[in-house]
């Protein structure tokens, strides 16, 4: 209700009811995907806290960020009227989120840092603008389908 107050009377965009949706969709995703983030940074915390070596930490944090993942994108933003096998769309989610949370964000922090100069802490921001909408895409047509 909110974004379509926003886009309709605040933006004055008009968008068709399909093109508001996907619109919604993608912004659900985002908000579950910020919470990872920070589900995410304080499991990766408690266990460096602990005493973990911190690629463990970070392993550990992933798992649990993609468990969360997994429960919000199923019940809030790719929504099904079929019954899907909770264990194939699990184990696609981990792919789809290794694929561009790992190894892509991995490579374009390379690429953004030792390549282009760009600060540590502003490489992994630009990051998210490219992998955020690639993992929205792998996750609504392959992740979530059937």
């Amino acid at each position: 209700m909110i974004l379509r107050t926003i886009v309709y009377k605040v933006l004055r965009i008009n968008l068709s009811e399909d093109k508001f949706d996907r619109l919604e969709q993608f912004v659900k995703f985002c908000m579950v995907g910020a919470l990872n983030n920070l589900i995410y940074y304080l499991c990766y915390l408690a266990f460096i806290k602990l005493g973990l070596h911190y690629a463990f930490a970070n392993f550990i944090g992933f798992t649990v960020s993609v468990f969360n993942s997994y429960y919000w994108n199923n019940k809030y933003v790719f929504v099904s009227e079929s019954k899907r096998v909770w264990w194939k769309t699990f184990i696609k989610t981990y792919i789809s989120y290794a694929g561009t949370g790992i190894v892509l964000s991995s490579i374009l922090l390379a690429f953004w840092v030792e390549i282009c100069g760009v600060s540590t802490v502003i490489a992994p921001i630009i990051d998210l603008a490219i992998t955020i909408p690639i993992n929205f895409i792998i996750n609504k047509f392959w992740a979530y389908k059937g």
